[in-house]
């Protein structure tokens, strides 16, 4: 896994800031493990745990604890998912959920207590052009920009952009927002009517001008034609989760 453009190590921990807007890629099998904490309740235990002021960073950064304070948390949440799955009845009783919770929270608190890992100054500002490279995207969600009007809105060099986005994405940006343009077909073309729709409608109203070589280009993106995706639509209003979870 990729975060921000940076691999972590095992055991590292990325502490995310509130609000926070990144880019996540992997380059092959990877996993990784979430715990959400409330700002009031992540202030209040890192008092009373670590005695320092524990509070969500400005900017997100990753923690690099000690091997075997990083392993516990691990093995605890670990635990906590595989009872979870297979003695859900046993984590119904308040008792043990709140014991469950309490031995997250202080794994949690002594880890968020570590060392920083320093990152650069270069990265932190690599990642600010990426999320202004974002915010002009879904400005203009359906005009097809040029690299050179993509650098004069962001405000950088050319080389500079190809360089951000080979580090944060893997790929180079014109390769990028076509990915992202053909997204949004597919998105239009699973929630539209087949009946009423058409695909020539849908590609051009996102920009698509030569149909032909849009065709050829979500083929090899999505692996099908848009027509197939078209007459395999859901219609209008209906919410496939499994979509939702990886928008």
């Amino acid at each position: 896994m990729l975060w921000g453009g940076v691999e972590p190590q095992k055991g590292d921990i990325i502490f995310h800031s509130r609000g926070e807007r990144f880019h996540q890629r992997t380059t092959g099998p990877c996993s990784w493990s979430l715990l959400g904490l409330g700002p009031e309740h992540l202030e209040k235990y890192g008092e009373a745990l670590s005695g320092k002021t524990i509070s969500a960073p400005a900017a997100a950064r990753m923690q690099r604890p000690a091997v075997r304070d990083a392993a516990r948390l691990r093995r605890l949440h670990a635990q906590a998912c595989r009872l979870a799955e297979t003695r859900p009845k046993v984590l119904a009783h308040p008792e043990v959920a709140r014991a469950i919770e309490q031995g997250l929270i202080h794994a949690l608190v002594t880890c968020l207590a570590a060392r920083t890992r320093d990152d650069g100054v270069a990265r932190r500002h690599h990642s600010r052009i990426m999320v202004r490279f974002e915010e002009v995207l879904a400005a203009h969600p359906n005009q097809p920009l040029h690299i050179s009007e993509l650098c004069e809105l962001i405000g950088v060099t050319e080389r500079t952009l190809r360089s951000c986005c080979a580090e944060f994405l893997g790929i180079s940006p014109s390769r990028y927002v076509l990915l992202r343009r053909l997204k949004r077909v597919q998105v239009a073309l699973r929630d539209a009517d087949p009946a009423t729709a058409s695909v020539a409608e849908i590609a051009s109203g996102r920009g698509f001008t030569e149909l032909g070589r849009f065709a050829g280009a979500y083929r090899i993106a999505f692996g099908e034609s848009p027509s197939t995706t078209l007459r395999r639509s859901r219609g209008p209003g209906i919410l496939d989760p499994t979509f939702a979870d990886s928008a």
